[in-house]
């Protein structure tokens, strides 16, 4: 009873809409939060242990279902806990999707521009719908919220987006963030929170080779870790996901990130550049305010399909759903 109670208590903290955003953040003391690998299981299912931290004395686990790429917060007592190595807990979950991913990412690192996953299931009569949130002066461009929930609702509710957001975006955005959470709170969208660097920092003149995540003096442990408190003090669940600012990566900073246990996400889709979606895309428009031709170019894609929506023939679809159900049917020799 006593760690049913705790965890309620953490829960509430994570999730109460406040009035004050500084208020907020006080009411959750995050600290040694740090990379932790480990096996968890609490019949029937298995989970990854990838984060461990303390939350007024009390600790806690960020653990991944690998087969549904579900994530979520509880306390230690609650599983049996085994500690392993990132190497030993890759093998121990290597046939699980969660795990393909990351590999299917490293395999996909080569690319300066665009690493990563860059589509789910080619079978899909429809999209997965990312929108990055970088920094910017502009307020949250709600339109991308208001059409779905127009367009869908009827066929999809809540409606699944998955938003890449920054640190200094949130930071700089609460009214804007408090209105996510209130529309994901009424279920009417639900919402997939991707990792997306905390400073998202970028030169106008420098080349991609040297840009974004790979600018001299980055501390990447700072950019991943970093947002992922933020997004706890400000009520959100981070996912397994991480969206490199710009699209821009080297090999290494991949393997970087998988380190970290999660999947670069990257897009076949980027529409303000004119990349037109096929079945399966994963789709990427900015919702900060900053690429209003991608936004338009998004209304006018699901207003052209408006029929096949009414008919649940054109979808969008969750990103955790999207790239689970591609490789859990692939034999682990298509991961290696």
């Amino acid at each position: 009873m006593k760690r049913l109670l705790n965890y309620i208590y953490f829960l509430f903290l994570l999730l109460t809409q406040t009035e004050v955003a500084h208020a907020q953040a006080n009411y959750l003391k995050i600290t040694n939060y740090k990379v932790y690998y480990g096996w968890a299981t609490h019949y029937p299912q298995d989970w990854m242990i990838i984060r461990q931290f303390e939350n007024e004395g009390k600790n806690y686990f960020l653990l991944v279902n690998p087969q549904t790429l579900e994530t979520r917060i509880d306390e230690p007592s609650f599983y049996k806990v085994k500690p392993l190595t990132l190497s030993e807990a890759r093998d121990f979950f290597r046939n699980s999707p969660y795990i393909k991913a990351i590999k299917k990412a490293e395999r996909h690192s080569v690319n300066t521009q665009d690493a990563g996953i860059e589509n789910g299931m080619p079978k899909q009569t429809g999209i997965s719908l990312t929108a990055d949130l970088c920094p910017s002066h502009r307020p949250l461009d709600k339109r991308i919220f208001t059409e779905i929930i127009s367009e869908f609702q009827k066929v999809e509710y809540p409606v699944p987006v998955a938003l890449s957001v920054s640190g200094i975006w949130m930071k700089q955005h609460q009214q804007d963030l408090e209105w996510l959470k209130k529309m994901h709170a009424e279920h009417q969208i639900n919402i997939t929170w991707i990792n997306h660097s905390y400073n998202h920092r970028v030169s106008p003149t420098l080349p991609l080779k040297n840009n974004f995540l790979l600018l001299p003096g980055t501390n990447i442990n700072f950019e991943v870790l970093e947002t992922e408190k933020s997004m706890l003090k400000n009520g959100l669940l981070p996912s397994v996901f991480f969206r490199f600012p710009g699209l821009v990566s080297d090999r290494q900073l991949v393997f970087k990130i998988t380190d970290f246990g999660l999947i670069p996400v990257g897009s076949d889709a980027w529409l303000a550049k004119g990349q037109k979606p096929q079945a399966g895309s994963i789709v990427l428009i900015h919702g900060n305010g900053n690429e209003p031709v991608g936004v338009n170019d998004f209304i006018k894609l699901i207003h052209s399909k408006t029929k096949a929506i009414a008919k649940k023939e054109w979808l969008l679809y969750d990103l955790r759903e999207s790239v689970d159900k591609e490789f859990e049917n692939k034999s682990d020799s298509t991961a290696q």
